[in-house]
């Protein structure tokens, strides 16, 4: 598999490279465009085999990081030439003029002001999304009920970049939110992510508190570990700085919430993950005793919905994150369609709601459209429409 990957890499990286010495470069009279054109995708290849060699012995955050920018800097420089190549290759067919080599050369520019905006700007490209959410079954107590949901900071990836975090926890906090729900991933691997962030982090207000649910980042799973007992002291230690922020944690548990005589009960579970990520998540156990409540579940992994809150509970609203819309969405398009059932945004069966949350914060340094997310969801009482 790893072979196969380095064959499409390169392939990637030394064909449009070819096609444009050979159509445009060979007669041109100045050597010094040659080595324009093929000295980005030199430098990667050799950044690939640093990659490869040194850094790629053991999974660590540092390693990730790094392949993260190496996968930037590869999108940057080859889709550009594969659009151009493309785009050539098709008004050659048709024996158009110069000025399709101008047209073309424009588009790959825009092409990449656009991917470089998304590994810059746009990682801290934070929108707000307003949803509502109308149930019969809802408490009039609890009509117009604003819930803030945030999820999948990945405190690793910020580098400690507190300005942009300082922003975006005052949009969440202009929001005036009776509750703030964090859907998982607050770290990449290791709990020390969070120290530099949790003073910023702190600030988050809501009438009601901010509670939060494990994600599968949280159990450490993508670095190696001296042992079982280092890992586990490890997550024990994220969910001590949890605590240190003000955050309640609910490990397959639940809170009542109440307002007059009303209540609602929030629920939160570990991560259910299915077989490919971890599946620590008791969702009976955190039910008991919320018989007959309007009920919000926190479940990191939306496909927990379908696989068990749908089949075995009458929960009437699921709160997800995990998937980051595969941090790119271009005009409706996402590639986490092809992965996700539910990926990105609002689904409902029946009178039943799955809300999934793209993501505050980010593993690879790029995003396209599925801008980092903030989501105010009202609850309101009443039947569906």
């Amino acid at each position: 598999m790893i072979i196969l990957l380095l064959l499409i890499i390169l392939v990637l990286l030394v064909l449009p490279d070819l096609y444009i010495d050979k159509i445009y470069l060979s007669s041109c009279e100045t050597v010094a465009w040659r080595y324009v054109c093929w000295t980005p995708s030199l430098l990667l290849l050799v950044g690939l085999l640093v990659l490869f060699f040194v850094f790629l012995g053991g999974q660590s955050t540092t390693a990730m990081r790094w392949v993260g920018v190496w996968g930037v800097l590869f999108l940057c420089t080859v889709l550009p030439k594969c659009v151009f190549v493309l785009l050539s290759l098709c008004f050659r067919l048709f024996h158009a003029g110069q000025w399709s080599v101008c047209f073309s050369a424009g588009i790959c520019a825009l092409l990449m002001g656009y991917l470089i905006y998304g590994a810059t700007a746009g990682v801290r490209h934070f929108r707000i999304r307003e949803v509502t959410i109308r149930s019969d079954e809802l408490p009039s107590g609890f009509d117009g009920y604003r819930i803030v949901q945030i999820s999948d900071i990945h405190a690793g990836s910020w580098d400690a970049d507190t300005a942009a975090l300082q922003r975006a926890v005052r949009l969440i906090n202009d929001r005036q939110p009776d509750l703030v729900l964090f859907t998982g991933d607050l770290v990449n691997d290791r709990a020390e992510e969070v120290d530099e962030l949790i003073p910023v982090l702190s600030r988050i207000r809501a009438k009601e508190g901010v509670y939060s649910v494990l994600g599968n980042h949280d159990y450490g799973m993508y670095t190696k570990w001296e042992s079982e007992a280092a890992q586990n002291v490890n997550l024990e230690a994220l969910k001590a700085k949890q605590s240190e922020m003000g955050w309640v944690l609910l490990d397959n548990a639940h809170r009542v919430l109440r307002r007059g005589g009303d209540s609602i009960a929030l629920i939160g579970v570990e991560n259910c993950g299915g077989e490919h990520f971890p599946d620590r998540g008791d969702l009976p156990k955190a039910l008991a005793g919320t018989e007959g409540m309007f009920k919000i579940l926190m479940s990191h992994d939306p496909s927990h919905w379908r696989r068990e809150v749908l089949l075995l509970s009458d929960i009437q609203l699921t709160l997800s994150g995990h998937t980051h819309g595969m941090q790119c969405n271009i005009l409706g398009f996402s590639p986490a369609r092809h992965l996700f059932s539910e990926y990105d945004g609002l689904y409902r069966e029946n009178d039943r709601y799955l809300y999934v949350n793209v993501g505050l914060g980010y593993i690879f340094p790029m995003r396209l459209g599925a801008w980092p997310e903030i989501t105010v969801i009202t609850l309101k009482a009443g039947a569906a429409k």
